[in-house]
């Protein structure tokens, strides 16, 4: 039997490449024998430049930026060359995400992606050829108005006074958007971005109210942040004649797709068909006799271009069963059958905190996916016999 690992990470737990290490203990915890080929993958959260960078034997660089509230943290971004073009790879988990928003901070209308606009910079700084921005697990929902501001874009209330955005609230204070200082090195680098290709900026399933209760807005706050969000893209159109409202993939991380199209003239794509050039995961997958998979949580949510979904539907192609391990089942996860998911469980099996589930993890994904192949062995016995 082969068995391919193609997890997705489990949000401010544990990263892809953990998550894989762990089901692969779990398969030899079964039976030793069985070959099994790990592929950690990437969504363009957490994990996004490291990943990519040790696949294309690049280098990590590590600078000092604003954080999402605000403070000076050490984040990333790496660099690899290929075919003599050096490439930045911008993870924006790592300098705007959900895991660097403290819990008794978390307020969508008061963070900042300024940071990922510093790396950027950054990038920029050292001559690289084209840039890749990573979009998820992010903490912010400011439109990409921050990352904007350190790029040289200045924002004007109606009397003319210059603001600095700090947050997505900010944006109904703006007037007036004022490119003429952007960074001119953008115009002659390429940017492209692995993000959600369904979420979009505005509407009812605009970002605001799709992804702000899972950064901490009220149900008040939500409908402040989406109003904010629509004037933001009315002022993008009349400034860039851009029409960012719907366009897919705008509403990633909390609109920073938006954001990177109308000021950095970054490119949008699905993140698994762009992250699928960097690593071969058709050909793995095709070769296996059981796909399994992971994401933190499994809901209604997972089959609009989430890992263990795109994975299921690659794995159907070739008429392979999938298998989902999750941390939480939510609202709507039977949908994912007809994604192409053929099971899934939780790894918590009885009642357990936050934080004791946080720590218990990697044992817990390893013990269920030992039940998990325990289960498959008892349905091969019985098909077997009823072949004899």
């Amino acid at each position: 039997m082969k068995i391919v690992i193609v997890p997705s990470g489990f949000k401010e737990c544990l990263d892809a490449e953990d998550v894989a290490i762990a089901m692969a203990r779990g398969v030899r915890r079964f039976d030793e024998e069985i070959d099994v080929e790990v592929v950690p993958m990437i969504d363009g959260g957490e994990g996004f430049a490291k990943t990519i960078v040790s696949l294309k034997s690049g280098e990590l660089i590590h600078k000092e930026v604003t954080g999402p509230v605000g403070e000076k943290i050490t984040s990333h971004f790496g660099v690899f060359t290929e075919n003599n073009k050096r490439t930045a790879v911008i993870e924006m988990a790592a300098v705007a995400g959900l895991k660097l928003v403290p819990r008794d901070k978390r307020n969508p209308l008061k963070t900042t992606t300024y940071g990922v606009g510093e790396l950027i910079l950054a990038a920029l700084d050292l001559g690289v050829d084209s840039i890749l921005i990573g979009c998820g697990d992010s903490g912010t929902s400011d439109g990409g108005s921050g990352m904007a501001q350190a790029l040289g874009v200045k924002f004007f209330d109606q009397n003319h006074e210059q603001l600095f955005i700090q947050g997505g609230e900010d944006l109904l204070k703006v007037a007036h958007i004022d490119t003429a200082n952007l960074d001119k090195r953008l115009a002659d680098v390429p940017v492209d971005v692995a993000c959600n290709w369904k979420n979009v900026l505005c509407g009812e399933k605009g970002v605001a109210r799709v992804f702000g209760p899972q950064k901490g807005a009220t149900p008040q706050q939500v409908e402040k942040l989406s109003a904010a969000l629509e004037h933001y893209a009315a002022l993008i159109y009349k400034e860039c004649s851009l029409d960012v409202r719907f366009m897919p993939g705008s509403g990633a991380s909390g609109g920073l797709g938006a954001g990177l199209v109308a000021f950095a003239g970054a490119t949008l794509h699905s993140r698994f068909r762009i992250i699928k050039d960097y690593i071969n995961i058709e050909e793995k997958i095709s070769g296996a006799d059981i796909v399994l998979t992971a994401e933190g949580s499994i809901d209604f949510q997972t089959p609009n271009g989430k890992i263990p979904a795109e994975v299921a539907r690659i794995a159907k192609k070739y008429h392979i069963p999938v298998i989902a391990i999750t941390g939480t089942i939510g609202r709507g996860a039977d949908l994912n059958y007809k994604a192409g998911i053929d099971a899934y469980l939780s790894i918590i099996q009885k009642p357990t905190t936050l934080e004791k589930a946080i720590s218990n993890a990697p044992q817990w994904i390893e013990d269920s996916i030992e039940a998990v192949l325990r289960q498959v062995s008892i349905g091969l016995q019985i098909a077997r016999r009823k072949t004899v």
